[in-house]
């Protein structure tokens, strides 16, 4: 510039602005003060911004981003208690499901045409009963009730014993369904093994099979699920020890306890529900997110095993015990068969998953927050910022990590921009609606599905097995429409609302 002699070139921007400014106020040179200003502000606007693009204070010192724009608290919803069937009345009416889901199958395994004039007398009973292995629908039921009947031993033990000859009767209660159940099922396998070859009985315990390798050596997200414990309000030392002694002890059980703990799981009812209490700390908000994501991954695992579980006895090892004689419609039973696992993965989900549990995922994901990957080259100008784990960055803020820039899109943002993991969760849990919807979906899909198939079928047998089905899908979609209305209500209250609270 003309207003500015390159006399003086030690001091770079700030000392050739002030010098040319002391100049002109002392009156020493002919150059104008507006001119040295001018000079002052493009010097000090220039030094800023290339100290916040190398991430470094060159020249003048750059304040904190959380100085500059401080995140506004985040509003969480109280949504109301909806109410959730409890686990003794969810497990019968579950089993009462899959008794009817059986009872289809065997219909359309062995129809007759019992309609016929007597004439042409195709069958005089509607069902071919010599031809059902009863000892396998025996055998079936009795895997299809272990959960109800671990749920009565569960309940009655909560129950307590009010006299000693209570406590007696619970435990000779106990006792004998347990040893009814036993004696049910060596005594289906026996007859089995006599009737059948070994190739057909190794149908029978295959779902165990395939759920031991799968299951039994997830020892981390072990050691994660135990943490939930806490609920998250322990410091975060104290959580690195916690996880670091869980680790170890659960790395030096051996296989057998490591089976034993998974088949247990079996029987065992749904986790509590651990609690949300806003943590403040960067550390603490992603060590909760882990937790979290942990025992939802824990809680989908179980719905995915139990639901297949269920179809696969109840829709699919019938067939696999058919005679080679034995007609029956392979399309017709493989479409019960994916109906069931539906009905079944549904039904599980909306237990397992309730609407407080995703209302705290989605607490959770609000503030973890998301970071949007930029392209190289865009936002060159924009001040930017090396991503620290120890900062709660706010919307818009522009960082780079792992030679990439990401741009802030939650409120808050602690999430690590190059986790993937995090990137997942904030986009299933941070609108807190969308897996209900989901669920709506898929349960309102098969139920138009099914009443287009009942309003085309010709065959006694499908307009059977259809109404039957369709009596136990209103129920379940029922309760999901129920909870979308009422909680579509409470998360579209403003934030200013008596009904939202500050955390």
């Amino acid at each position: 510039m003309e207003c500015v002699e390159g006399e003086d070139k030690r001091i770079p921007g700030r000392s050739l602005a002030g010098k040319a400014n002391s100049e002109g106020v002392d009156g020493g040179d002919s150059r104008s003060p507006l001119c040295s200003v001018t000079v002052e502000v493009i010097t000090i606007g220039l030094t800023i911004v290339f100290s916040f693009r190398n991430g470094s204070a060159i020249g003048l010192p750059v304040p904190p981003i959380t100085a500059l724009i401080t995140p506004g608290p985040v509003r969480h919803c109280q949504i109301p208690d909806l109410p959730v069937d409890g686990s003794l009345l969810f497990e019968f009416l579950f089993f009462i499901y899959l008794l009817v889901a059986l009872f289809i199958q065997y219909i359309n395994i062995y129809k007759t045409v019992w309609w016929y004039p007597y004439n042409h007398p195709a069958s005089c009973t509607s069902l071919n009963f010599h031809l059902i292995d009863y000892h396998l629908a025996a055998f079936i039921t009795v895997m299809l009730a272990r959960r109800l009947v671990w749920a009565l031993i569960s309940e009655a033990t909560k129950a307590g014993a009010a006299s000693m000859i209570h406590y007696m009767v619970l435990i000779s209660a106990r006792l004998v369904l347990l040893t009814l159940c036993g004696w049910v099922l060596c005594w289906t396998l026996v007859n089995l093994f006599r009737s059948h070859s070994v190739l057909s009985l190794l149908f029978l315990g295959y779902p165990f099979g395939v759920y031991v390798p799968l299951c039994c050596f997830h020892q981390d997200s072990r050691a994660h699920l135990l943490l939930t414990d806490y609920n998250y309000v322990v410091q975060h030392q104290a959580v690195e020890e916690s996880a670091s002694t869980m680790g170890g002890l659960a790395k030096s059980k051996d296989f057998l306890s490591l089976l034993l703990e998974s088949l247990k799981e079996q029987f065992n009812n749904a986790t509590p529900i651990p609690t949300h209490s806003c943590p403040l700390s960067p550390d603490l908000i992603r060590n909760e997110v882990e937790c979290l994501k942990a025992d939802f991954n824990h809680r989908i695992k179980e719905v995915l095993f139990n639901s297949l579980f269920s179809a696969y006895y109840v829709a699919f090892l019938p067939l696999c015990f058919v005679k080679s004689t034995q007609y029956y419609d392979m399309r017709w039973s493989c479409e019960h068969l994916i109906m069931v696992w539906i009905n079944a993965f549904v039904m599980l989900t909306t237990q397992l998953l309730p609407s407080k549990y995703c209302d705290l995922l989605h607490k959770s994901a609000a503030h973890l927050g998301k970071w949007q990957k930029l392209e190289h080259g865009s936002y060159s100008n924009a001040p930017q910022h090396i991503w620290s784990e120890n900062t709660i960055w706010p919307q818009g803020v522009l960082v780079r990590h792992s030679r990439c820039l990401y741009r802030a899109m939650g409120p808050y943002n602690v999430a690590v921009p190059s986790d993937v993991s995090h990137a997942r969760f904030y986009f299933l849990f941070h609108r807190p609606l969308r897996l209900l919807n989901l669920l709506i979906l898929i349960e309102g899909s098969v139920v138009f599905y099914q009443l287009y198939s009942l309003l085309r079928s010709e065959k006694w047998n499908h307009t059977l097995s259809m109404a039957l089905i369709l009596f136990c899908n209103y129920y379940v979609l029922f309760k999901l429409l129920r909870d979308r209305i009422v909680l579509g209500r409470a998360y579209s209250y403003p934030l200013n609302s008596y009904e939202l609270k500050a955390n």
